[in-house]
C-alpha cells in the first residue's frame, strides 16, 4: 500500500520523491515502491463565482447586491483542470492506503490541499507534513513525525474563513463601485486600508510649509556643541541668533559636567520575510514581490535558508542542536566569522532568541544546514543570501558595547552639549567606520574658548512611502500577512490605483477618489485589524469560523447599502480627449503589461491601440539604435524615430525562408573579393606623368 503526497509545486515535489525514492516518472506524478508525489501548481481550485450560484448575478447590477450565497462551493481554475484530474485519478487508486499534505506549511498551503482533497471526495486518512526547510534532513524528520490532519482543522477553517470574506466584501463593493460610478474600481478589507496609509503620507507632505531657522554651535578642536534651546528651531531670524552671541564672545566657557555611559546593543534577531523585504527595498531597491520570489528560490531551488514566509523573529529551543551544523554549512561565505565562533563551540550568546512562545507557524529565517554553492546563485540571490547570514552570524557574536559621553559647557547664562562615542567592543556589528568619531578630550573645570558658527536650517518634508515603508506600515496595523503583502502591493499598482515611480509609492488620482467613496471604516485599518484578529483566533480554535462569517456578511450589506445611497461624485481622469475612429467615442488611456493603450469607452465597440510604439530589438541599420513598430495601412513595419528610417517587418513564412545553396556561394565570393583601394584622381595624374618621362 502506498501513500499519496501532495506538495504544492513540482519543484517541491521532485525534491521529495528524491528523498523517499521515487523514481518512476510520470506527466502528473512520481511514483516509488511507498509512495505516489503529485503536485498542485499553486490553487488548482477557487471559491465559485457570482454566477455560479445564481444566473442574475453574472449581470453587473445594483439590483443583484449585495451577493451572499447561503453556503460557499469550490470550482476548479480553467487552466489547471488537467492536473486536477490526474490528483483525482490517483486518490481512486486501490492502492493507495492514505494522503500526506505536504503543501506550504502556512494557513494558504492548508487550503490547498484541503480544497483539493474535498473536491476528489477522499475519504481515507490524511496526515499533515509540517516541516520549514527543504534539506534532505528535514524532509526525512518530518516524515517521521507526521501528524493527523485534524490537528490542523482549525487553521484550515481560519484559511477558508479568510477567503470567504475577501470573497463577499471585495467582489460585493467593487460590483457596487464599478456599477455606480461606471468604472473600474476595486475595493477589499486589506488592499483599500493599505491604499490609505500611503495617501495619508502624501497628505502629509502636501500640507507640509518648510520653515527656516538658526542654530548655534560652539567649536573646539573640531568637536561641536550646540546651543541649547527649550524649543530647537525658535530662532528664525539671523539677527535672534546675532544677538544670542552678541554677549558670549568676549567670554570662555567652562566644561561643568561630564557623564560617561556605556551603551550595550545585542545583535538584531533573524529575519522574519517582512523585514527582510524592507531592508531588501531599502539597500537594493528591490520590490516586496522580488524578494520574496528571492527567498522562495533560496528555499525551494538552493534548499540553503528555511521556510520564508514567516512573521517570526525566533527560534524553538530543540533548535540549539542544529546551530553549530548551520554554522558550518555557511563558513565558505564568510570564513573568518564562522571559524572564530566554531572554535569557540558555536556558543548562541543570542540566547532570547531561543523563545518557543513567540514561535508561530513557522521560526526566524534563517541558512539551512546545506552547503551554499555561489556559483550556482544569481546575483541578486546571493546578496539576500548574504543578509540572512549576516543576521544569523550576529547570534553568535558578542553585543556591540560603546561609551557614549556627553559633556557640558556653560558661557555665561548658555549651555552648550557635545558629544562623542567610543567603540569599545565592535560585536556583532562588523564595520564600525562609521560610528569612529574623532575623540576630544575634556576635563572637568577646563576653559573652552568662544569661538561659534552660526548655522541657517530649514525643516525638512516627509519623505513619500517606499515598498519598504509601507511593509512596515501594514505590519504595524496587521493588514494582510507576510505571505500577501507583496501581492497586495503589486495588485494595488495592476488596478491603477496606486503608481511606482522608481522607489516612490503614489495615489493616482483614480485611487485617492476611491478612497473618499468607500466606507470610512474600509479605508480605516481598524476593521480589518479586528478581522485577522479574529482569524487567528479561529486558527487557535478559540472562535468558531461561522459566528466571523456572519459578522462579515452583516458589514457587506451595509457597505454595499452606502454606497448604494451615496451622492458622492466621480470624475474618470483616464477618459481622454480622443475620439475612437471607429464609433466616435471618446477613448480611455489604460495601463498594461505592454505599456499604455487607449481603448474605446463604448461598451459595444471593441478598438484598442497603442499610445506610444512599441520598441523592438531591431537596430537601425544607420544609427543602430532600436527601432519602434507602427502600424499602416499595409499592415505594420519597423520605423527609427531619429534616422525616419523605414523597414518591412518580415513575415513568418519570409523569416522561416532559407538561403539557396547558389545565393550562399555568391555572397560568400562576392565578400571574400579582395578590395582594392580607389585612387585619387591626383595619384593617377602623378602616375601619368611619370611614365611620360
Amino acid at each position: 500500500m502506498k501513500q499519496l503526497i501532495i506538495a504544492e509545486k513540482p519543484s517541491v515535489a521532485r525534491d521529495l520523491a528524491k528523498v523517499l525514492g521515487a523514481t518512476q516518472k510520470n506527466k502528473s506524478y512520481i511514483e516509488g515502491p511507498n509512495v505516489i508525489v503529485t503536485w498542485a501548481l499553486g490553487h488548482l481550485l477557487g471559491l465559485k463565482m457570482p454566477e455560479d450560484y445564481n444566473k442574475e448575478w453574472s449581470a453587473w447590477s445594483m439590483e443583484t447586491l449585495p451577493m451572499i450565497p447561503k453556503r460557499v462551493g469550490i470550482k476548479p481554475l480553467p487552466k489547471t483542470g488537467h492536473q486536477l484530474k490526474a490528483i483525482s485519478q490517483l486518490a481512486k487508486r486501490k492502492d493507495v492506503k492514505e494522503a500526506v499534505i505536504a503543501t506550504d506549511a502556512g494557513r494558504e498551503g492548508e487550503l490547498v490541499a484541503r480544497w483539493i482533497l474535498e473536491y476528489v471526495r477522499f475519504d481515507k486518512p490524511v496526515k499533515r507534513l509540517w516541516i520549514s526547510s527543504q534539506t534532505t534532513k528535514a524532509i526525512k524528520d518530518g516524515f517521521k513525525k507526521l501528524e493527523p490532519s485534524q490537528k490542523y482543522d482549525n487553521l484550515y477553517h481560519s484559511a477558508l474563513a479568510r477567503a470567504e470574506a475577501d470573497w463577499l466584501v471585495g467582489l460585493n463593493v467593487t460590483r457596487a463601485l464599478t456599477v455606480k460610478y461606471e468604472d473600474s474600481l476595486s475595493a477589499g478589507r486589506v488592499q483599500t486600508p493599505t491604499l490609505a496609509l500611503v495617501r495619508r503620507q502624501e497628505e502629509k507632505i502636501e500640507t507640509f510649509r518648510p520653515e527656516n531657522f538658526f542654530t548655534i554651535d560652539l567649536i573646539y578642536q573640531g568637536a561641536k556643541g550646540r546651543l541649547q534651546l527649550q524649543n530647537p528651531r525658535q530662532l528664525k531670524e539671523r539677527a535672534q541668533a546675532d544677538e544670542r552671541l552678541a554677549r558670549l564672545t568676549t567670554k570662555s566657557g567652562k566644561v561643568t559636567s561630564i557623564k560617561n555611559k556605556t551603551k550595550t546593543e545585542p545583535a538584531p534577531l533573524p529575519y522574519d520575510l517582512t523585514e527582510i523585504q524592507r531592508e531588501a527595498n531599502q539597500r537594493y531597491g528591490f520590490s516586496a514581490k522580488k524578494t520574496l520570489s528571492l527567498v522562495q528560490s533560496l528555499y525551494e531551488i538552493h534548499k540553503v535558508v528555511t521556510y520564508p514566509r514567516t512573521d517570526s523573529k525566533y527560534l524553538t529551543v530543540d533548535m540549539k542542536g542544529t546551530m553549530k551544523e548551520r554554522l558550518q554549512a555557511v563558513a565558505s561565505y564568510y570564513p573568518e566569522e564562522a571559524k572564530k565562533y566554531l572554535r569557540t563551540g558555536a556558543q548562541v550568546k543570542a540566547t532570547k532568541v531561543f523563545q518557543d512562545s513567540k514561535v508561530t507557524d513557522h521560526h526566524a529565517l534563517i541558512p539551512t544546514e546545506q552547503v551554499a554553492r555561489p556559483e550556482k546563485m544569481d546575483n541578486d540571490e546571493q546578496k539576500i543570501y548574504q543578509m540572512i547570514t549576516l543576521r544569523f552570524l550576529g547570534l553568535f557574536a558578542e553585543n556591540h558595547v560603546a561609551n557614549q559621553q556627553t559633556i557640558e559647557v556653560k558661557i555665561d547664562q548658555e549651555h552648550f552639549i557635545f558629544r562623542q562615542s567610543k567603540i569599545e567592543t565592535a560585536g556583532w556589528k562588523l564595520s564600525t567606520k562609521d560610528e569612529v568619531e574623532k575623540q576630544v578630550e575634556f576635563k572637568e573645570g577646563m576653559v573652552i574658548p568662544a569661538k561659534f558658527n552660526i548655522n541657517k536650517e530649514v525643516t525638512t518634508p516627509p519623505s513619500p512611502l517606499n515598498e519598504g515603508t509601507l511593509l512596515g506600515g501594514m505590519e504595524k496595523h496587521n493588514l494582510g500577512t507576510p505571505a500577501t503583502r507583496a501581492e497586495i502591493i503589486e495588485k494595488l499598482i495592476k488596478s491603477e490605483l496606486m503608481e511606482r515611480n522608481n522607489s516612490r509609492l503614489t495615489v493616482s488620482p483614480k485611487g485617492k477618489q476611491l478612497l473618499k467613496l468607500v466606507n470610512p471604516s474600509l479605508v480605516s485599518p481598524d476593521l480589518t485589524e479586528k478581522w485577522e484578529t479574529a482569524l487567528e483566533e479561529i486558527a487557535l480554535g478559540k472562535r468558531k469560523s461561522q459566528e466571523f462569517i456572519k459578522e462579515i456578511e452583516r458589514d457587506t450589506e451595509k457597505l454595499v447599502k452606502e454606497i448604494k445611497v451615496s451622492e458622492k461624485k466621480y470624475t474618470d481622469f483616464s477618459i481622454t480627449s480622443k475620439e475612437c475612429p471607429e464609433c466616435g467615442s471618446a477613448l480611455r488611456e489604460r495601463n498594461t503589461r505592454d505599456g499604455k493603450v487607449f481603448v474605446c469607452t463604448s461598451e459595444s465597440c471593441s478598438y484598442r491601440r497603442r499610445k506610444d510604439p512599441k520598441v523592438s530589438n531591431k537596430r537601425c541599420p544607420q544609427c543602430h539604435r532600436k527601432m519602434e513598430i507602427h502600424e499602416g495601412k499595409k499592415g505594420e513595419f519597423f520605423k527609427c524615430k531619429y534616422c525616419v528610417i523605414t523597414e518591412k517587418i518580415p513575415t513568418g513564412n519570409e523569416r522561416k525562408k532559407k538561403m539557396s545553396k547558389h545565393e550562399e556561394k555568391k555572397l560568400l565570393k562576392q565578400y571574400s573579393q579582395p578590395t582594392e583601394v580607389e585612387e585619387s584622381p591626383l595619384a593617377l595624374a602623378l602616375k601619368a606623368a611619370m611614365k611620360d618621362q
